[in-house]
């Protein structure tokens, strides 16, 4: 089973989408949009990109909690995970992006 990414408006014109782990966990959440075609290309770029293991990168609040950015081949940031306990718990978030980006269906919502 695959996760999802769910696209949705933020405000009243804006579009954000977030990639959804299969037990429905956000696992990448992306800048906002000012149209749905943007949003739209963030996806596809979320898509080919979240395989390559090069496009992570690993960081770490001075609270020490561990996060990461999916980044796309010209450095832009096409996503930011969430918060975790741990750099283990992390990776593995990394490894379900991996898994899940490139086959995840979208789905459309009008609310968050």
């Amino acid at each position: 089973m695959h996760g999802k990414y769910t696209l949705h408006t933020s405000g009243t014109t804006q579009f954000h989408w977030d990639l959804k782990a299969p037990d429905a966990q956000t696992m990448l959440s992306s800048q906002v949009y000012e149209e749905r075609s943007g949003a739209e290309t963030g996806i596809a770029s979320c898509r080919l990109n979240s395989p390559d293991e090069a496009r992570y990168e690993r960081l770490t609040t001075r609270d020490s909690k561990s996060y990461f950015v999916l980044k796309a081949l010209n450095g832009e940031i096409i996503g930011t995970s969430q918060m975790y306990p741990s750099k283990a718990t992390c990776d593995r978030a990394i490894a379900s992006c991996k898994a899940s980006g490139p086959l995840a269906k979208t789905t459309y919502s009008t609310t968050r």
